[in-house]
This record gives structure tokens, C-alpha cells and sequence, in this order.
């Protein structure tokens, strides 16, 4: 008898210790590159309780004290499945699945594997024209030969002698920030025309006091020596528009302008419009009304213009969308402006959000004829933001053309964390504009100047004359936005390889000592105009900056940190110019500089510069 009472006892407890539960926590890496693995998901193959990995490739997980099964699944990977063991951290190398297309299986929209039944063939005849990558298995490959980006010509050295000013327009654009985060973490180095350095730096917000007097925007300037040369200087020239409390933002008429063709299924595209968008509504007023229009073969009107207190209505419509169908871009975009129009807000924010990978194929598909079709639109007074998602069809070049002449920005959605950033923390930034047609445009004083360059902003320059003409558009700034761009300069008296020669002229005078101002302490003077939203005359404000550098330890964090991104971008294009760029010591430099980040975007940096790093190595 108490051998039986001492088995159910034992019996008993044994039972409740495999009804105990705690938490496995672990990182999964890829085992070929090292790098981490967002998105994977970890199932508890016992409780079939499914979490994912973060952008760090972190995971949490509840077990059973028990035998419990694990299994992690990512696209592209073989599927592994572990013992927990009772451990309770447990770090996972995915291998990447080589098989090859002759084992792939289709599960949806996509090119077809080589092995084909015919009813996969007749599949693949109906969706020819429209394929942008691979779901094998439940999961997506991209293609990425189909994007299209602008090609860069860097900017060169400049002597100030023959030019002495540097004009160009404001850049809040951050698109190239995200998508080149996308190729890094996929475990590639990014095309190099989709390095657009100046969108980089301005990916991060900057701490830069706010303007006064009323004034929508202040100026904010430092010198100090450029990193990858110690020879060089840099100078920054900052701009910050002025905060506005969202309870005192003007009512918004939005429109809703959503691509739900063919080229917008698949992971990243569609299903991730949908989450960022009903973000978006969970940040409108009552005062503000939105419109959706959609556009696949042809444009339609899926929500009439609604008051953003039937927020359970906009988001229904949002959920009802599917994709299918060729791409009528400018028919949407015409139907878009049409709407907005008839529910213009006088004084309020008018503004369309096109939401697309930017594969126009139906109507004015080519970027000159779309270009003319939004500046048309443009002087109605309804401003555009253009949000690209998808990967492997991203047309990334019509995208940024878009938005330059539409009077908005530009972004890069390529995560669920990334559309948080422009939604939510940058709401008023991403939708409000307080000064439009930002011109920047600085005069460089030659007796401390032998040549300055401008880091990026080759798509923004703008010839001399433009910086005066009204006529001529600028960028635009939201709400809270700030605008860095960075110079690099030789100062005179010192050899550079950067400093150019050329034969004495023979029909022309050569004299290079006709200085009207010498030795004032001035190194440049940096101005910039802009008008109000609804205006069309500019104002003008100035700044001198003088020739005293300060230590690069002992400038700004902000500062130290944005040399850091401009260095990564150089790095990542293989510039001409990089010249003593390093890695590592840009690294060194981001981590020292980190400050507060709340939000976590420089400690996200500092991990794809180390990724880069890493790839770049193993490229060698």
C-alpha cells in the first residue's frame, strides 16, 4: 500500500512539474552571414503558441518544464526544429535553403518553377507581366533586379573662385534610410544609386531648438574636422521648423490614394498598407475626414470623404482591400486630386497618401509624364506623401519624383516598427507642412575656402539664380522636421588630392588674388528662404558662420552622429570621395554618440553598421 502511495505521489509530482511553465529566450542568426534574423517565427509545437523574432532577432517563448518542441520558420530558410531540454536561453542558426527552382513549390502569386504541371502553366500565363518574385513553401524571394533607381553622379570639390555659391533645395526625404536597411538586413549590400546619403542623415531626428518670433523655421551651423580626413573640415548646416501641438493642427482633408494591383501582393506590400494606414487613423481628430481611392486596371472610390470619428468605418474599408490587376497610376492619381478638391478645407491640410511600390504599367507611366501630371496637380493646393512598400519591383526613382513635385515627402515603409515611425512618432512631420519651396543656399568666402563639397543632395541642386525665383520650387518641411545637410572643405594652405589643378588660362585673366573681403573671420554665409503654406512669396533669413573649427569630440552629439551616418552612406556607394572612411571607427564614433534614443533608431544604426561591416568583409 505505501508502495503505491509513494508512486501516485511521485506520479503526481512529476506531473506537476511538467505543467510548470516558464520563458526560452534566444537570438536567431543566419548560420552563413552571422547577421540577425527579424521576423522569424518560433512555434511552440506543443501548445502551437506561435511569437516572432524583432529586428534584433530576439524571441520570447513560453514552454511547458517538460519535453517541448520548438520550431522556427523563416522564407528562404530550413525550417529547424529543437528539444528545449529545460533550457531557458537558446540561440538558433537558421541555414539558408539552396535547393534548387526544380523543388519549388507554388503557393500563390509569383513566377512558376521550372517543373510545371499545366495547370501551373496556365497560372503563369495569367499572371505574366506581373511577377515580382518567388513564394515557395508559405514564403516570398524577392527579385531584385526589377528595381529601378535614379543614377547618382556625385557631387564634386568646387574651388569658390570660379563658384562661389552652392544652392540646392531642402531634402526631408528618408526613404533611401529604410530601403537600404532592407537590403542589410536581407543579408546584401545595397545598389549604390540607393545610397542617397543626404537621406541618411536626415532619417534621425536632431536636437536643434526651435525657431522664434514666429518665425516657421531656425538655422543651426558648426565646423568642425571631418572625420576620414583630419586635413578637411565640415561644416553643418542645419534647419528646424517649428513644433505645433497636434490638439492645435490645422482640420485635414485626406485622401487615401492605395495601389491594389497585381504588383501589391505578397508580404511588404498590401497587407503592410493596411497595418500602416489604420495607424494612421488611429491618429485622426473628429475634425479631420479622409477618402479612400484605390486603383488597380482602373481608379475607384472605395470610401466617400468620412469624419475621422468613424474610425471603425475607415478601417473596415482599409480591410476590405485585396490586390489584383494591372496598374493605372495616374487614373488613381487624377481621381485622388479630384476629391480633394471637393472636400478642400480652406487653410486646413489638404493632402493626398499614396500608398505603392510605384509600378505604373497602365495610362502616363513614364517618369516625365508623371512628373508633369503632379505638378499640374500640385497648384491646387492639395499636397502629396508617397509611402513605397514592396521589395524586388520598387520603382524608387518615379516614387521620389512624385513627392518632389507633389510638395511632400518621401518614405520607405519596410516594416511594421518603420510605419510606427512615420504614422505615429512623426505624425505632424510626415503630414503638416510649415514652410514649402525650402531653398538652401550658401556663399563660400576664398580666402578660407580652397574647395567645399556638398555631401549628397545631387538630385536637390538647383542653379544660382533659382534660389530668387519664386517660380522655382523648393522642398518642403513638416511640423517638427529637420533638414541637415553636411559640407566637407579644404582650407586654403592645404595639399589635398581632392584640389584639382589646371593649365593657366591664355584668353582669360588668371588672377586669383581680386578677394573683396579679407580676413573677416567668415568663413560662409548660409541663407534660405521659403514661403507659408498657402503663399507664394518667399522670405529670406541669413547666418554667418565663422571660420573658428571645434574638436569633433567637442562638438554636438548630433553632430558626431550625423558624420557617422554621412561616412556609413560614402562607405556603402564606394565614393570617390570616402578616403579615410573606416568602418570601424565610424562605429566607435555612432556609439559615442548615441545619446538618449528613446526610440532605439541609433542603436538600429549602429547594428546595420556593423552588419555592413560584415558583409563588406565577407565580399572581399
Amino acid at each position: 500500500m505505501r508502495t503505491i502511495l509513494f508512486m501516485m505521489s511521485l506520479l503526481l509530482s512529476l506531473s506537476g512539474y511538467a505543467s510548470e511553465k516558464y520563458e526560452v529566450k534566444g537570438k536567431v542568426t543566419d548560420a552563413t552571414t552571422k547577421l540577425t534574423l527579424g521576423a522569424v517565427v518560433v512555434t511552440n509545437m506543443q501548445t502551437k503558441e506561435s511569437r516572432s523574432t524583432d529586428r534584433e532577432g530576439n524571441y520570447q517563448i513560453t514552454v511547458s518544464a517538460g519535453k517541448t518542441m520548438l520550431e522556427f520558420s523563416y522564407p528562404g530558410y530550413i525550417t529547424q526544429r529543437i528539444q528545449v531540454n529545460g533550457k531557458s536561453k537558446l540561440d538558433i542558426a537558421l541555414v539558408p535553403d539552396n535547393r534548387t527552382l526544380d523543388e519549388v513549390v507554388v503557393t500563390g502569386y509569383g513566377r512558376v518553377a521550372k517543373r510545371n504541371t499545366a495547370n501551373m502553366m496556365t497560372a503563369s500565363t495569367a499572371l505574366a507581366g506581373q511577377t515580382q518574385g518567388l513564394y515557395i513553401r508559405g514564403g516570398y524571394i524577392p527579385d531584385q533586379n526589377q528595381e529601378s533607381y535614379q543614377k547618382i553622379k556625385e557631387n564634386k570639390f568646387i574651388n569658390p573662385m570660379k563658384e562661389p555659391l552652392s544652392t540646392f533645395a531642402a531634402d526631408v526625404d528618408a526613404a533611401s534610410y529604410s530601403n537600404v536597411r532592407r537590403f542589410i538586413n536581407a543579408g546584401s549590400l545595397p545598389d549604390k544609386d540607393a545610397v542617397r546619403v543626404e537621406e541618411m542623415i536626415n532619417y534621425f531626428q536632431y536636437q536643434v531648438a526651435g525657431p522664434k518670433n514666429g518665425e516657421p523655421v531656425n538655422i543651426v551651423t558648426e565646423l568642425t574636422k571631418a572625420p576620414w580626413n583630419n586635413a578637411h573640415q565640415l561644416m553643418r548646416v542645419t534647419l528646424k521648423a517649428k513644433d505645433i501641438p497636434t490638439e492645435k493642427l490645422k482640420a485635414s482633408n485626406l485622401v487615401f490614394l492605395i495601389d491594389v494591383s497585381g504588383s501589391m501582393m505578397g508580404p511588404g506590400r498590401l497587407p503592410l498598407v493596411k497595418s500602416s494606414l489604420k495607424m494612421l487613423v488611429d491618429q485622426l481628430r473628429d475634425i479631420d475626414r479622409v477618402a479612400i481611392v484605390t486603383y488597380a486596371g482602373s481608379a475607384g472610390v472605395k470610401l466617400e470623404s468620412t469624419s475621422g470619428s468613424q474610425k471603425m468605418k475607415i478601417k473596415t474599408a482599409i480591410d476590405e482591400l485585396e490586390a489584383g490587376g494591372s496598374t493605372a497610376g495616374a487614373a488613381g492619381i487624377k481621381k485622388a486630386y479630384a476629391i480633394a478638391r471637393q472636400n478642400l478645407v480652406k487653410g486646413g491640410n489638404n493632402r493626398i497618401i499614396l500608398a505603392s511600390d510605384g509600378d505604373f504599367n497602365v495610362g502616363e507611366s513614364s517618369d516625365e509624364s508623371m512628373e508633369e501630371l503632379i505638378g499640374k496637380e500640385s497648384k491646387s493646393g492639395v499636397f502629396l506623401t508617397v509611402l513605397g512598400y514592396g521589395m524586388g519591383n520598387l520603382k524608387d526613382s518615379k516614387m521620389e519624383i512624385l513627392a518632389d513635385k507633389g510638395h511632400g515627402n518621401y518614405a520607405y515603409i519596410d516594416n511594421i516598427s518603420e510605419a510606427r515611425k512615420a504614422m505615429v512618432t512623426e505624425f505632424g512631420g510626415t503630414l503638416f507642412t510649415v514652410a514649402k519651396d525650402v531653398k538652401i543656399q550658401v556663399e563660400f568666402n576664398p580666402n578660407y575656402v580652397q574647395t567645399y563639397r556638398l555631401v549628397g543632395y545631387e538630385n536637390r541642386l538647383l542653379e544660382a539664380e533659382d534660389f530668387n525665383n519664386d517660380q522655382k520650387m523648393g522642398g518642403d518641411m513638416g511640423v517638427g522636421h529637420v533638414v541637415t545637410a553636411l559640407y566637407e572643405i579644404v582650407p586654403v594652405g592645404v595639399n589635398s588630392t581632392m584640389v584639382g589643378t589646371v593649365d593657366p588660362l591664355k584668353y582669360q585673366r588668371n588672377s586669383t588674388k581680386n578677394i573683396a573681403i579679407k580676413g573677416n573671420g567668415e568663413l560662409a554665409t548660409v541663407k534660405f528662404r521659403y514661403k507659408e503654406p498657402e503663399g507664394e512669396k518667399s522670405k529670406l533669413q541669413q547666418q554667418v558662420v565663422q571660420a573658428k573649427v571645434i574638436d569633433l569630440n567637442k562638438v554636438s552629439e548630433d553632430l558626431q552622429f550625423a558624420t557617422a551616418v554621412a561616412e556609413l552612406g560614402m562607405l556603402l556607394r564606394d565614393s570617390d570621395f570616402k578616403q579615410q572612411a573606416d568602418f570601424d571607427r565610424l562605429i566607435a564614433r555612432a556609439k559615442a554618440a548615441k545619446g538618449m534614443d528613446d526610440e532605439g533608431y541609433r542603436a538600429e544604426f549602429i547594428r546595420m553598421a556593423e552588419n555592413a561591416r560584415d558583409l563588406s568583409k565577407a565580399k572581399l
